[in-house]
């Protein structure tokens, strides 16, 4: 399955080789309009811009970071012919806001069950490997956005953007995202987990930063569905007791839950059953707590190993702030419902580009989507949908062939298990400003 085909699939729908060539085909009319409908946002008027190419033109806001939506939409051809060889910016904007935030949420969800399920990643005891964890991204600093979403604020009070807090989860194999949630910066991170605990797959395993430390959330992800796991380190000073040892540095503790987390989630008991394994990793012991408490099944000595692929998702945020957006971090959208859609946008952009690169490493056994360098593939898969609206149908399998002809180009090095430099240790910001020497030398 073809990046061109990927989404037809999804609607039982394969698109006609005699019309390729555009960059709709990717994304076909047909799947679209059914997220359209789902989503509430279905019209029957047609304009010059219609929902359907409005789809891409959010998504192409990602893609091509360097370019006005507007010129996007020209040269991509996105709207119907018309008596003016281009749109006007502000059609873009009215075709955004008929558009909404939902549709193009429908899409993402839409899409990722289907790429997830047909790309058959590796598991590990028979679970699918998930990461969960935040990240903040800046909007512009307009009215609008500035009393929806909360300011960045350092030592001595100076303000900065707009913020939205968001939390992924993500397949750590592939890189590809499986669901999202965000809101504005000061919402904590693991009221935004409780979003992402239905849309996660059963048979799978998923690994947390010790900041996502909630009984209540935790308990819920491991009760709801099947065999929904977690891993997490232990947070320094947990108070717990000793059950019973399942092997040297393997035991299974009893956790007592609080008050207040009881009265939150009504469904926690008082205790908690997890495991505890320890570990010496380069003379530092590491403590690590999960779901998975049948020793037979899940050996203890990988377990430990598997939280370094935690990093992964660390991996996918840098991949979209700095080689998708090419580092500008300030997001586009002046209105909060636009920020909203844009943020649907990039991550959708994403996972497009990370399919296809699912699709390049199955072209070559024993490879996988995270051996290989986004940056580079990114700038290959993008290059090769530019040309879908600039050449013949018929070169578009050839550009395709081509593209999984050079993925061995696009492999990364092995990664090292030592660090080429020591970790630099950031300075304590100060509670006062610093008085500079030429300050001191006049008074």
């Amino acid at each position: 399955m073809q990046l061109t085909t990927a989404l037809a699939l999804a609607n039982g729908y394969a698109p006609n080789t005699e019309q390729l060539g555009q960059l709709s085909d990717i994304l076909c009319p047909d799947f679209i309009s059914q997220c359209l409908e789902t989503s509430g946002v279905a019209t029957i008027r047609k304009r010059r811009l219609p929902l359907e190419q409005a789809v891409w033109a959010v998504i192409a806001m990602a893609m091509y970071r360097q370019e006005p939506v507007w010129s996007i939409v020209g040269k991509a051809q996105l709207m119907l012919p018309g008596k003016k060889p281009l749109v006007a910016p502000s059609a873009v904007v009215q075709a955004r806001q008929r558009l909404g935030v939902d549709a193009v949420k429908e899409i993402f969800s839409q899409s990722q069950r289907v790429w997830n399920q047909g790309a058959q990643h590796p598991d590990w005891c028979g679970l699918k490997l998930l990461g969960v964890d935040g990240v903040v991204w800046r909007a512009p600093d307009t009215p609008d956005n500035q009393q929806t979403f909360t300011y960045s604020k350092n030592q001595h009070g100076d303000v900065g953007y707009p913020q939205v807090r968001m939390v992924c989860q993500m397949e750590l194999t592939s890189h590809m995202l499986v669901a999202s949630a965000f809101d504005d910066a000061k919402t904590n991170e693991m009221k935004l987990a409780e979003q992402l605990i239905d849309s996660t797959p059963d048979n799978s395993l998923t690994l947390f930063d010790r900041g996502f430390y909630s009984l209540g959330l935790l308990n819920r992800w491991h009760q709801t569905g099947e065999a929904r796991h977690w891993l997490m380190p232990m947070k320094k000073g947990t108070q717990f007791d000793v059950i019973t040892k399942l092997g040297r540095q393997d035991k299974l503790i009893r956790l007592t839950t609080t008050a207040p987390s009881r009265k939150q989630f009504n469904e926690l008991p008082e205790y908690i059953d997890v495991r505890l394994l320890t570990k010496t990793v380069k003379g530092k012991e590491v403590n690590i707590l999960t779901s998975m408490t049948d020793p037979l099944r899940f050996p203890s000595a990988e377990i430990v190993d598997l939280y370094s692929h935690r990093w992964e998702i660390e991996l996918g945020y840098r991949e979209m702030k700095q080689s998708l957006l090419n580092s500008e971090f300030t997001l586009r959208s002046k209105k909060p419902e636009m920020v909203r859609q844009e943020l649907w946008g990039i991550l959708l952009s994403y996972n497009i580009i990370r399919y296809q690169m699912v699709k390049m490493a199955q072209s070559k056994p024993g490879l996988y989507a995270s051996q290989l360098s986004f940056t580079t593939c990114a700038v290959a898969i993008i290059h090769v949908i530019y040309g879908f609206w600039l050449e013949a149908a018929g070169t578009i399998p050839k550009r395709i062939d081509s593209l999984l002809a050079e993925t061995e180009q696009h492999v990364l090095p092995i990664r090292g298990d030592s660090r080429a430099y020591p970790r630099c240790v950031r300075a304590k910001p100060r509670k006062y400003p610093v008085k500079r020497k030429c300050q001191s030398a006049l008074n």
